[in-house]
C-alpha cells in the first residue's frame, strides 16, 4: 500500500479534513489527497498546454453528485495558477445562469469575476492586483531596458507607449475599444494616484454599472456588460491577461444542472444556445488563451427533454462515440464521464487521510491496514453501494469514524464498525442516494 511520506501542515491538514468531512472540496491540499483520475488530470494538462499556447478549450466534467467532480476541477484550478494562468470560477445557482431575462448571466460574470483568481492571490478578488502588477511591470521593464530613471519624462514617454501597444491589441477585438480606454483610465488614474477614477473603472470591470448613462458620465464610455454580452469580455480578458504576462485563463463553471432544473423550456434553450456560442467560440478559434471547464451531472447533459442534448446542436457535437465505453473512454471527447473511484483507490485515499488525521491531533495512528480494509469492503457491501454510494459518503463517514474513536481512546475500531449504527447510517446514505438520483429526474 502507498505510504504518505510527507507530513502535511497542520493547518492545512485542518482544512482538508474539516471541508471533506462537511461533504466540500478543499481550496487548499489537494495534493496530499489526490487518488485516482491520472488520465483524466492528463487528458485536462494536455488542454492547458494548448491554451498556454494560444488556442482555447471546452470541456465538460461528467459525474453523479459526490463522484469527484468538484475535487478534479479545484485541482486543475491550483495546478493552472501554480502555472501562470488566471482562474475565475463560479457555481450556477437560480440567481446564476449563462443567460436570463432578469440579469441571471450577469450575475455569473459578477461571480467569475470577484473569484478572479492567482497563484499569489488564490482566494479571488485578485483584479487591482493584476491591473497595478501590469503597470508596475511595465514601469519597470521600461525603466531597466533604457537606463532612466522614474520621473524622467523620456521614461514617461516609453511607458505611454507600452502601455498603448497592449491597449491598441485588445482594441481590435469584439467591444475591444471600450475595454482599451478603460485599461488606458486606469493607467492614467495609476499613475496620477487617483484612487478615484481607479475604483470606477474596477467597478464597470465587475459589471456593477447598470445604467448606460452613468458610465458615459463616469468614464466616457457608451456600452456597460450586460446578460447579452459578458462573455464577450471574458475573452477580452483573456487575451488581455496574455499580454500582462500570464499564460491564460481557465474559466470554471460547476453545477450546470441549474440550467437542467429550469423550470421554462424557452428559458433553458436560450441557456443552451449561450453554451453552444461558447463552445463553438472555443473549437472555431474565436477565442484565444482561453480554456473552458463545466462540471455537471450524467442527467442534466444526457436528457433529452430537458438536459443539453434537448439542444439538437450540443447533442451533434457531444454525444459519445460508439466505439467509447466504461473502461474505455475517449478522454480527448469534449465530455469526460468520471469513472467511480475503485475500492483499491479508496483504501489508498482513507490511509493518507487516517495518516493526516494522526498527525493533525498528535496521536499514534491506530488504523492498521486491515481496519482499512474492513472499513472498504462494509461501505462496498451495502445493498446498492455498487451503484449509488460516492467517493463524498465513504469520505465522510471516515473522518468521522476517526473523530470518534480519538474522542473515545477505550473504544475500539471493531466496535463502531460492528454497530447497528454503523449499518443503519450506511443504509440510510444509500437509501437517500436512491431517492436523490429520483428526483434529478421528476423535477
Amino acid at each position: 500500500m502507498t505510504k504518505q511520506t510527507k507530513k502535511v501542515p497542520k493547518r492545512i491538514a485542518q482544512t482538508v479534513l474539516n471541508s471533506l468531512k462537511g461533504g466540500v472540496v478543499p481550496r487548499i491540499g489537494l495534493p496530499y489527497v489526490t487518488v485516482g483520475r491520472k488520465n483524466e488530470i492528463q487528458a485536462l494538462l494536455h488542454d492547458v498546454d494548448i491554451i498556454s499556447e494560444g488556442g482555447a478549450s471546452f470541456r465538460f466534467v461528467v459525474g453523479r453528485y459526490g463522484s469527484g467532480k468538484s475535487f478534479l476541477m479545484q485541482t486543475i484550478r491550483n495546478y493552472v495558477m501554480n502555472s501562470g494562468f488566471i482562474v475565475v470560477d463560479a457555481d450556477l445557482s437560480p440567481e446564476r445562469r449563462l443567460q436570463g431575462s432578469k440579469g441571471q448571466g450577469l450575475a455569473t460574470y459578477r461571480e467569475l469575476i470577484s473569484n478572479l483568481s492567482t497563484k499569489t492571490k488564490p482566494e479571488g478578488g485578485a483584479l487591482n492586483l493584476i491591473l497595478d502588477r501590469w503597470i508596475s511591470s511595465v514601469q519597470s521593464k521600461a525603466a531597466s531596458d533604457s537606463g532612466l530613471t522614474p520621473g524622467d519624462p523620456r521614461l514617461t514617454a516609453i511607458v505611454d507607449q507600452n502601455i498603448y501597444t497592449v491597449t491598441s491589441s485588445v482594441s481590435e477585438l469584439v467591444y475591444g475599444f471600450e475595454f482599451a480606454k478603460l485599461l488606458s483610465s486606469y493607467y492614467h488614474a495609476y499613475v496620477n494616484a487617483d484612487d478615484e477614477l481607479k475604483a470606477k473603472v474596477i467597478r464597470w470591470f465587475r459589471g456593477e454599472y447598470a445604467l448606460k448613462r452613468e458610465a458615459k458620465k463616469d468614464l466616457d464610455i457608451n456600452i456597460i456588460i450586460t446578460d447579452d454580452n459578458w462573455y464577450e469580455y471574458l475573452k477580452l480578458f483573456a487575451a488581455f491577461f496574455r499580454l500582462a504576462g500570464y499564460s491564460g485563463m481557465l474559466i470554471m463553471i460547476d453545477e450546470l444542472v441549474n440550467i437542467y432544473k429550469i423550470p421554462n423550456s424557452i428559458t433553458r434553450q436560450y441557456n443552451y444556445e449561450k453554451l453552444l456560442t461558447m463552445y463553438n467560440d472555443t473549437l472555431q478559434g474565436k477565442a484565444k488563451y482561453l480554456g473552458i471547464i463545466m462540471g455537471t451531472t450524467p442527467q442534466a447533459i444526457e436528457d433529452k427533454r430537458r438536459g443539453v442534448y434537448s439542444y439538437e446542436a450540443l447533442r451533434s457535437r457531444l454525444a459519445e462515440g460508439k466505439f467509447s465505453k466504461p473502461g474505455a473512454r475517449d478522454l480527448l471527447a469534449p465530455v469526460i464521464k468520471l469513472e467511480p473511484l475503485t475500492a483499491e483507490e479508496m483504501l489508498i485515499l482513507c490511509e493518507k487521510l487516517a495518516i493526516m488525521h494522526a498527525d493533525l491531533y498528535s496521536y499514534e495512528k491506530k488504523m492498521t491496514d486491515d481496519n482499512l480494509a474492513t472499513f472498504i469492503r462494509i461501505e462496498y457491501e451495502r445493498i446498492g453501494a455498487d451503484l449509488n454510494i460516492t467517493p463524498r459518503e465513504i469520505i465522510r463517514d471516515f473522518i468521522e469514524v476517526l473523530d470518534i474513536l480519538y474522542q473515545n481512546p477505550n473504544l475500539s475500531i471493531e466496535t463502531i464498525f460492528n454497530s447497528d449504527e454503523f449499518s443503519y447510517a450506511k443504509s440510510e446514505a444509500v437509501s437517500n442516494k436512491v431517492a436523490d438520483n429520483f428526483s434529478e429526474f421528476t423535477i
